[in-house]
């Protein structure tokens, strides 16, 4: 099993920058993939970005260049730095990890809202 807590969401105005963090109750370095998704009212739930354990990151399109997916295996910790805020940015935002050796392979966090309004 793996646990994960998201921290660091609010309100911001658009044009401002927050730094979301999760926690995982398992190194990290055992994880192959964390990762950030994100889910605004009305929409499905999207990619933001991953990170393998080897240190290779994707990123939805339209993202690049403005949020930045970071870890710190020593605090078993997944970040995303989010830059240049827009209001299409609003959305509760989610933290993922995937484990194929484990049962099951993909544990959720409970997410932590970001709201981008001026």
């Amino acid at each position: 099993q793996v646990q994960l807590v998201e921290s660091g969401g609010g309100l911001v105005q658009p044009g401002g920058s927050l730094r979301l963090s999760c926690a995982a109750s398992a190194s990290i370095v055992s994880i192959n993939v964390m990762g950030w998704y994100r889910q605004a009212p009305g929409k499905e739930r999207e990619l933001v970005a991953t990170l393998t354990s080897g240190g290779k990151t994707n990123y939805a399109d339209s993202l690049k260049g403005r949020f930045t997916i970071s870890r710190d295996n020593a605090k078993n910790t997944v970040y995303l730095q989010m830059n240049s805020l827009k209001p299409e940015d609003t959305a509760v935002y989610y933290c993922n990890a995937w484990v194929p050796g484990l049962r099951p392979p993909q544990y959720w966090g409970q997410g932590t809202q970001v709201t981008v309004s001026s």
